[in-house]
């Protein structure tokens, strides 16, 4: 009967196994309550080989049959290491209880997938009611993972500032300070930083009540980092440069997750509310489960329309009112002499305007321009030649030219077109020459040309 039980369960393991189309392995890590666990998920816990791709091989971590994994529980990646990292600090309620963190990996060169399954064993542990809240400015979280620095900065306080917590002195929490609310640095070649708590259950020594005397003036400023104390050296010595307006030394009987930086782990559900996974949330309470349909709450979006019209509505109403007030009411108070002037003068700039555009047009021609011009006029035939001015003789509208004709009228006093040019008078010799070359005189217009 027992092998048979044993083959059903072999079979729905292989099964299973098919199902998902990939190899899965099991293996078991032994945490602590109130401790922090880490764990490095590389390459080689899939029988794979770095090939120095970048992001060559790609992690997605969850709790076994769900969708996401523990809030407690958190998982990143970095590029610095090609590796990602799971890590996290069991509440007390986990005591004496098995998570199942199931791990699925992509080899993006080979497009291959295998399934993990890490069982965490969780350890009942006395909790720490005294710990140290730190934060380091010159190292990031995937730093801080490395034990050999946690064991430096362990034996700092082991060795010097707290040496009656050498026997329990652990890590309760680290993660992030960008995560937790701090700025990204400047220069991306800078550290974001990381937030360390260590804890023990032995009453803090004599010398660190003196460091949090020293340090508490500091307590008002947000970050400092340009500030020192009597032990910054025997920090800076290990590797660590902390920011001493964060170091805090905390007392507590309660819960770790009642601490600052720490994430809120008390999810409650609703008490009413019967499920057929009841049992399971009795041991992993922190399984997402889905909420009913009637249980999402419903958003009424026309409240939403009408509150978002009504209040530009209202200022555009106040402002109308205002500016008829203004314009309407005050009007009369208002007095300027130099607009009084203009408006009551306007009417008869325009008339004359008018007047003037009117008279321009009835003209014939503009005035004629202060050129003097001359006429030959020959009394006799033995009489030298006379000039006579023309600028004063009398227009004469008949003998006028148009500005269309491009040939000279004789007795024209008045030339329309500005191209034109009187015709010069001719020459008349006097005495023998005239006779000898005398030929009968041709007559034009009432005139002798020779």
């Amino acid at each position: 009967m027992a092998e048979m039980m044993l083959k059903t369960v072999c079979v729905l393991l292989l099964v299973a196994s098919l199902a998902h189309g990939k190899e899965t392995t099991y293996i078991t890590d032994d945490v602590s309550v109130s401790e922090l666990f880490s764990l490095r998920v590389e390459p080689r816990m899939f029988n794979w080989t770095y090939e120095g791709l970048n992001e060559q091989f790609l992690y997605r971590s969850t709790l076994e049959g769900y969708p996401d994994l523990p809030s407690w529980v958190r998982y990143m990646y970095s590029p610095e290491y090609h590796s990602g990292f799971l890590y996290g600090t069991p509440p007390f309620r986990t005591a004496d209880t098995r998570v199942p963190i199931e791990i699925i990996a992509l080899n993006r060169l080979t497009y291959e997938t295998k399934r993990l399954v890490l069982i965490l064993a969780v350890h009942r542990k006395q909790p720490a009611k005294h710990i140290i809240q730190m934060k380091i400015d010159n190292l990031n979280w995937v730093h801080m993972m490395d034990p050999g620095r946690i064991e430096n900065l362990k034996n700092i306080f082991r060795n010097d500032l707290w040496p009656e917590s050498r026997a329990d002195l652990h890590v309760i929490f680290m993660d992030s300070a960008v995560k937790l609310g701090a700025r990204l640095p400047l220069r991306p070649q800078q550290r974001e930083g990381v937030v360390v708590h260590l804890g023990s259950s032995i009453e803090f020594s004599m010398r660190m009540l003196e460091l949090q005397e020293e340090v508490k003036p500091l307590y008002k400023i947000s970050s400092c980092t340009y500030k020192r104390t009597s032990v910054q050296t025997t920090f800076e010595n290990s590797g660590f440069k902390l920011d001493w307006c964060a170091f805090r030394l905390v007392t507590t009987e309660d819960d770790i997750t009642a601490l600052p930086h720490h994430p809120n782990e008390s999810h409650k559900h609703a008490g009413g509310r019967k499920t057929d996974h009841q049992h399971l949330l009795s041991h992993f309470p922190d399984k997402w489960d889905a909420p009913l349909k009637s249980e999402v709450p419903e958003r009424n979006y026309s409240d939403e329309i009408a509150i978002s019209f009504a209040i530009p509505g209202m200022f555009f109403a106040l402002l109308l009112c205002g500016l008829t007030i203004i314009l309407c009411f005050q009007h009369e108070k208002l007095h300027d002499d130099d607009s009084e002037y203009y408006f009551n003068y306007v009417f008869y700039i325009c008339t004359d305007f008018l007047r003037m555009q009117k008279s321009s047009r009835t003209e014939y021609s503009p005035a004629a321009p202060n050129v003097q011009m001359v006429q030959y006029s020959p009394d006799d035939i033995k009489s030298t030649i006379k000039l006579k001015s023309l600028r004063d003789a009398p227009f004469d509208d008949c003998h006028s030219i148009s500005p269309t004709e491009s040939y000279y009228r004789d007795g024209s006093p008045h030339i329309g077109n500005m191209y034109m040019r009187p015709k010069p008078p001719p020459y008349k010799l006097a005495g023998n020459v005239a006779a000898a070359n005398s030929s009968p005189p041709l007559k034009r217009n009432g005139h002798f040309e020779i």
